[in-house]
């Protein structure tokens, strides 16, 4: 079974929610391997606090790294270095599906040669795109998925995020991966909203995976 890799258009657009929302839908098993920052607290542990089921096992970070910057420059400054060949060996082992949440965006650095990407391409990984409806992110939106397309990734398609001027249809027709779903704005961000999501993403996410 493939793992699932959950990735974003960049920062900040939403990628740790989705995957927690994605987690519970499927009650698969959680793993963010790489960490950078979490002076706030991990997202390994925003994930464990918003899920309900009791089949998800959320596995340990890889790399937990202190500075909140791009991993390859948060690990110099320990004094290490990200290897992907080392994330592959960590693979948690379980019968369950996993779901893997990236640093960032694709193009991201984990160290001197390697980014993103190339995680995804190594693990072999089925893709879902977590793109926010804001300003820009057409562009950024496109660019990724042009990537995705260069480097023949195995995409199962797009999960929005907020509502600014719904780009999601514009987005999908003109990338050619279909949208699973879009995930309006939640004023609140608890179990029982999440749980919400999750329900109505189940069958969506069953259809593409």
């Amino acid at each position: 079974m493939k793992p699932i890799f959950i990735t974003g258009t960049g920062t900040d657009v939403g990628k740790t929610l989705i995957a927690a929302i994605v987690t519970e839908a499927l009650q698969a098993d959680y793993w963010k391997p790489v960490q950078a920052g979490f002076s706030d607290g991990t997202d390994s542990l925003f994930v464990r606090k918003m899920i309900s089921n009791s089949q998800s096992k959320i596995h340990p970070e890889l790399y937990k790294l202190q500075m909140p910057a791009s991993p390859h420059l948060a690990a110099a400054a320990e004094q290490k270095e990200i290897k992907i060949k080392e994330i592959i060996t960590h693979l948690p082992k379980t019968k369950n599906r996993l779901i893997i949440e990236g640093a960032g965006g694709l193009m991201v650095p984990l160290n001197k040669k390697k980014m993103i990407l190339n995680l995804i391409k190594e693990l072999k990984a089925k893709v879902i795109i977590v793109s926010k409806n804001e300003l820009g992110s057409i562009n950024h939106s496109l660019l990724t998925a042009a990537v995705l397309k260069k480097e023949k990734a195995d995409v199962a398609g797009w999960i929005f995020t907020e509502e600014y001027q719904h780009y999601e249809n514009e987005i999908s027709g003109w990338s050619g991966y279909p949208v699973i779903a879009s995930v309006k704005h939640l004023p609140v961000i608890s179990k029982e909203t999440i749980k919400e999501q999750a329900l109505k993403l189940r069958p969506l996410l069953k259809s593409v995976l």
